[in-house]
């Protein structure tokens, strides 16, 4: 009997891939918490190459907007190859030829002709640049769930006639999409699934009274107990409204029905999503709360011998762990979750509507304008008062969210004064 083993070593099955054709990758928000560790995985990824003048990736442009001048110099030195984009000139002195203004990203993604697009700009302003992805045609490692919150009825059926696929880095989507990996989104709704559930942490305020909710302190918010994340996207770990968001995300991502969506606190964040079949059986994706595992599960997509090669992320130790808490979500305290279940069953333009006011709730409250407990009261209000609008194009989608902004804006003046 021939005791030696038949499997083909993980290096010469890197090798074989190797002489796959470097992707091109444009990096969008590469400065933020995505974006950063984006940059981190691929250069973890291209260590493997075998040889160093042909990586396995090859960053060629990146976008930023200001935040961080001093980060964006060294990631440029780092990519000599990048083209930058930026939103003023003051923000790239160090570079040539920058493309600058407010539409820079999107030029940045028509003129360097990418393989891949890494949308991980916070909030409604990334649309612009992912849609000229979509109508290219180009995969896309989608962070930015701002975009399918708004424009989910103009990006996916774009998307499918495109070709292009939308690459989930959120940690529950890419989750959900590693427990059917037969489906890569946008895709139509599997009928052998009975339902889908995301997982949330509950956030810094989970066991805090409904009356100390209403009035926490930034400091406080910001303290996520299980996840490194930005400001705008930690302050709506508090308020579930992050959730509200990747509920309508998944909707869009992979066509489920509202009433097949559903979240589950999960305070330890080591359960991403499940997967309920027909059968009964639950299928679920477990791993350490970092944003690195599903950053790298969407950049190896098409390099087939990366795909669970070693992460920088670390494991899990379930004997060590001892426990896995679930806890059914209050969503008296947590407002946030029934403006999804709005958004998915209405449609057109609330789903704008919703983004926008949140995106301007959360600036007050960060300025110091308003409580942390009306950040969801002054969405909904914004979403009582607005008429939702079918969406015909993306010119709908902004019409939309300026509407939804000054309508908000209005709200905090009138409270002002």
């Amino acid at each position: 009997m021939n005791s030696r083993s038949t499997t083909t070593p993980l290096r010469d099955v890197i090798i074989a891939d190797a002489q796959a054709r470097t992707q091109r990758v444009v990096v969008l928000g590469s400065t933020g918490s995505i974006g950063t560790q984006t940059l981190e995985i691929i250069n973890h990824l291209n260590s493997y190459a075998p040889c160093k003048e042909e990586p396995f990736f090859d960053v060629v442009g990146l976008s930023a907007g200001g935040s961080s001048t001093a980060t964006l110099e060294q990631q440029a030195c780092a990519h000599p190859n990048a083209a930058i984009a930026v939103s003023r000139e003051t923000d790239a002195s160090f570079a040539r030829s920058p493309m600058i203004g407010a539409n820079a990203a999107e030029q940045l993604v028509r003129e360097t002709e990418p393989d891949l697009v890494v949308s991980a700009i916070v909030g409604f302003s990334g649309l612009s640049a992912t849609l000229a992805a979509v109508e290219l045609g180009i995969d896309i490692a989608l962070a930015n769930k701002e975009t399918l919150v708004a424009a989910g009825s103009v990006i996916v059926p774009l998307a499918r006639k495109t070709g292009a696929k939308l690459l989930p880095v959120d940690s529950e989507h890419s989750g959900v999409w590693q427990c059917v990996q037969h489906l890569t989104p946008p895709c139509i709704f599997d009928e052998t699934i009975r339902r889908v559930v995301l997982t949330a942490s509950g956030g810094p305020l989970l066991h805090w009274s409904k009356e100390d909710t209403e009035n926490a302190p930034i400091d406080k918010v910001l303290a996520h107990p299980t996840w490194n994340m930005g400001q705008k996207v930690t302050i709506d770990c508090a308020s579930l409204t992050n959730k509200a968001l990747e509920l309508i995300e998944a909707h869009w991502l992979f066509g489920i029905p509202a009433d097949k969506l559903g979240v589950i606190v999960h305070p330890q964040s080591i359960v991403h999503a499940m997967v309920e079949m027909q059968d009964n059986s639950i299928i679920a994706q477990l791993g350490s709360p970092d944003m690195r595992t599903p950053i790298q599960v969407a950049l190896t997509h098409h390099h087939p011998s990366l795909q669970r090669i070693l992460c920088p992320s670390a494991s899990v130790d379930l004997v060590k762990l001892s426990q896995l808490t679930f806890i059914k979500p209050d969503r008296d305290r947590f407002p946030a979750l029934d403006l999804a279940d709005r958004v998915m069953r209405v449609g057109g333009t609330s789903g704008a509507v919703f983004n926008a006011a949140n995106e301007v709730a959360v600036r007050a409250y960060i300025n110091g304008l308003i409580s942390f407990g009306m950040i969801p009261r002054m969405t909904r209000d914004v979403m009582d008062a607005l008429s939702v609008e079918h969406v015909r194009s993306v010119d709908d989608v902004f019409a939309a969210d300026t509407r939804a902004r000054e309508c908000a804006e209005k709200l905090i003046q009138a409270k002002a004064t």
